[in-house]
């Protein structure tokens, strides 16, 4: 129960720095976006941004149910459909950290932006922390 209690924390933490971002903050937010050359490669929208506090939100939601923090009177919290659900957000995490092998994780080739350092030294850990965390609190 404390890893899941861990992750849900983190997870919300994430999903309220998203908001902000979301909501026109700036804040921290060119050090969340890879860049190659000095330039962005991508150029996430208030909306995408949003979207990715929602799902952020949703992973700490399931993660509630498994560890049975939230209960839900059609889904119990060691059903198989939240279980696995919670394999995949522990999946998901996995294979951030592990990334695209270009910008970002811990096999990156793109390593000379602000970005890519801060990937190596808190992102890619970060994101194999929740993926040990989540897979933990699956596992349960």
């Amino acid at each position: 129960m404390i890893s899941g209690a861990a992750a849900i924390l983190v997870l919300l933490v994430l999903a309220g720095v998203h908001v902000y971002w979301a909501a026109g903050g700036k804040a921290g937010k060119g050090a969340a976006i890879p860049s190659a050359h000095g330039q962005p490669v991508i150029k996430p929208s208030a909306i995408a941004t949003a979207l990715v506090a929602v799902a952020l939100c949703s992973m700490a939601a399931l993660v509630a149910l498994r560890i049975s923090w939230l209960r839900l009177p059609f889904l119990a919290g060691n059903s198989i459909i939240v279980q696995a659900g919670a394999w995949l957000v522990a999946a998901v995490f996995a294979l951030r950290a592990v990334g695209d092998f270009r910008y970002v994780g811990f096999f990156k080739k793109v390593r000379d932006s602000r970005f890519a350092r801060l990937y190596t030294l808190a992102y890619s850990p970060l994101c194999a922390c929740l993926a040990l965390l989540t897979g933990i609190a699956a596992g349960t």
